[in-house]
């Protein structure tokens, strides 16, 4: 068991993962093969477990990630001095 888990970290099964974030099994494995959930085999027979901290770390992740692009699409369609905050720029509306 890792050194880093809290005695009191709760540890959910994939498909409770799954259904907090509205995505397979499968999916939710993906993501603990890939680093972005962190995730340990426990008990005998081993089963993999989840962090529940992990699950709202991705979800923080998730959600910056859509802000940032957000944020990106807006600039894509601002002008240059709007961007770099030089001359007023007014509009008529």
């Amino acid at each position: 068991m890792p050194e880093n888990l809290a005695d009191d970290a709760r540890l959910l099964a994939p498909a409770q993962v799954g259904e907090l974030l509205s995505i397979s099994v499968d999916e939710v494995m993906a993501l603990v093969m890939e680093g972005r959930l962190r995730g340990l085999r426990a008990g005998a027979p081993a089963r993999w477990r989840i962090e529940e901290a992990s699950v709202a770390e991705y979800l923080d992740d998730q959600a910056e990630e859509a802000r940032r692009m957000a944020l990106w699409r807006q600039s894509s369609t601002a002008s240059f001095p709007e961007l770099w905050g030089q001359n007023v720029i007014r509009h008529s509306d």
